[in-house]
């Protein structure tokens, strides 16, 4: 679901992990509607160093997090970004929150605590292309 969003949304590209992730399997195919025949996609051995390496390269790191005291929608999402997700169990390792330049919350309302990823993901991408527009 995150991959056929991001093509969507207008992303260039994803990065997963090499390990204690899901791969391109046919199943994620098939869920990606054919987006994952469009979409770049990494698989990194290491996420922490991948993130240093996009910093090198001017790309800003926004890791979303609950417990984040900043409203996903009050960040700039008009420069280059990578929007960094955890697991839905366990979230982002600590490594991982640490190399984000700034980490962000969706707000809730109800009386659950949390989002499915794509979910998330989808919002998040979803106001980054909605700010990229206005700026056109």
């Amino acid at each position: 679901a995150i991959i056929r969003t991001a093509d969507a949304a207008g992303v260039h590209g994803i990065v997963i992990p090499a390990r204690r992730a899901v791969g391109l399997t046919v199943g994620v195919a098939r869920s990606s509607a054919g987006a994952v025949e469009h979409m770049k996609v990494a698989r990194v051995a290491n996420l922490s160093n991948a993130m240093l390496s996009l910093k090198k390269d001017k790309v800003w790191s926004v890791g979303i997090d609950p417990d984040a005291n900043i409203d996903y929608r009050e960040v700039d999402y008009r420069d280059a970004i990578c929007v960094v997700m955890g697991s839905e169990g366990n979230g982002m390792s600590r490594l991982v929150k640490e190399r984000c330049d700034i980490l962000v919350s969706i707000p809730m309302r109800g009386r659950l605590a949390s989002l499915n990823v794509s979910v998330a993901a989808a919002l998040v991408m979803y106001e980054a292309m909605h700010q990229r527009n206005l700026s056109m």
